[in-house]
């Protein structure tokens, strides 16, 4: 495993995390919790989770985890600055973290899911979570004060340009850098330590190997060329990987041994194959799910990813939408695209301002086709 210092803190990380939204909540907590023993014993030693991932179990699983895991590691997680709005919240979920994890204390905490400027001054006004943050960090519960967000570049830079934080976790992976780079650059330039995100396009690449072979090079697979560019690039010190066996792992970290960086060619040959679409993908973070109608928001998203990677005519899209509701993701549903109201609570949940409601619209038309 190699190891990076992160931004200006003195922090030496490994290059691969371990990002904690992936877990396979199907197995027991102890199994997953000897995943993240096993992870640690293969070098990583940066461990990203937050309160709600994997149905809330997520900092449970590390607690377990955590209770005989040898030597050093870094503990990561967050919380939204609309729900901890206090100085006094800030400190009851800092304690919080700490309690479900068994940790004596968070190394990096990050001010969550940052969408919008409105966002980043809610934080940060006097009172609110940055402060109660900082107390938290005079008082030794946490090291360092980090933010997450999928906003633009000039956005980062302005929110960096404060001084507050001392890095950043952003969504980056080889399908979409031509349009998230800005935001890593401007907090490479500004000496911050910058977690990428979703390396693996919310699993878009694995699932679609295949059709996404122009990524690699001569003898590696999409997968591996996609955790080659987040471990290998200069400007990122930490890629966070969802993992959910011990396989993944070993993957990842045979990358982190012998990942050679891209060349400007090689991204610029990429660069000219994606198109625009590729940054209007669903990455499957799953905030969109808490839906009125309990429409399966996150699935649909998932399967509409294939117009979009891939240009789907509207026949084609008919055929996938009818084998996942009788074979795939959707079945099971308790409701359909059809059945949405329009409240816009899924795309204001959306980190990456998709229009949700819209594609939910063309959505129900395929599915309306489809009826007997």
């Amino acid at each position: 495993m190699k190891y990076t210092r992160y931004g200006r803190t003195g922090k030496k990380v490994s290059v691969v995390g371990f990002g904690g939204m992936r877990f396979d909540i199907t197995r027991p907590d102890e199994e997953n919790a000897e995943l993240v023993r096993y992870a640690c014993s293969k070098g990583i030693d940066y461990f990203d989770t937050a309160p709600k991932y994997c149905n809330d179990k997520s900092e449970d699983i590390f607690g377990l985890a955590f209770k005989d895991m040898p030597g050093e590691f870094y503990v990561s997680t967050k919380a939204m600055p609309d729900s901890v709005n206090t100085v006094a919240k800030a400190r009851e979920a800092v304690k919080r973290s700490m309690e479900r994890m068994g940790v004596a204390k968070i190394h990096f905490f990050h001010v969550w899911c940052l969408r919008n400027m409105d966002h980043y001054h809610a934080a940060v006004r006097p009172g609110a979570l940055y402060d109660g943050l900082v107390a938290c960090r005079e008082e030794g519960l946490i090291d360092h004060i980090v933010f997450s967000s999928h906003q633009t570049g000039s956005e980062i830079k302005e929110m960096l340009a404060s001084g507050k934080f001392e890095g950043v976790t952003l969504g980056v992976n080889l399908l979409n850098f031509p349009f998230r780079w800005d935001g890593v650059q401007a907090a490479a330039d500004a000496g911050c330590g910058v977690a990428a995100m979703n390396p693996l396009g919310g699993g878009m690449i694995p699932q679609h190997e295949r059709e996404l072979s122009f990524l690699a090079s001569p003898g590696e697979s999409p997968t591996e060329a996609a955790l080659r560019f987040a471990i290998s690039c200069p400007q990122i010190t930490v890629a966070l990987v969802g993992f959910s066996d011990k396989a993944h792992v070993d993957t990842a970290c045979r990358q982190a041994d012998a990942a050679r960086s891209f060349t400007q060619a090689e991204l610029e040959a990429i660069r000219q194959r994606l198109g625009e679409s590729m940054n209007a993908m669903c990455t499957g973070c799953g905030y969109c799910r808490d839906c009125p109608q309990d429409i399966p928001i996150p699935a649909y998203m998932q399967v509409y990813n294939e117009k979009l990677m891939f240009g789907r005519t509207d026949e084609e899209m008919k055929r996938l939408f009818d084998r996942h509701r009788k074979w795939g993701i959707l079945i099971g549903r308790r409701a359909e695209a059809g059945d949405c109201e329009e409240c816009g609570r899924c795309e204001e949940a959306c980190t990456q301002h998709l229009n949700i409601i819209e594609r939910l619209k063309e959505i129900a038309a395929w599915e309306q086709a489809l009826a007997p």
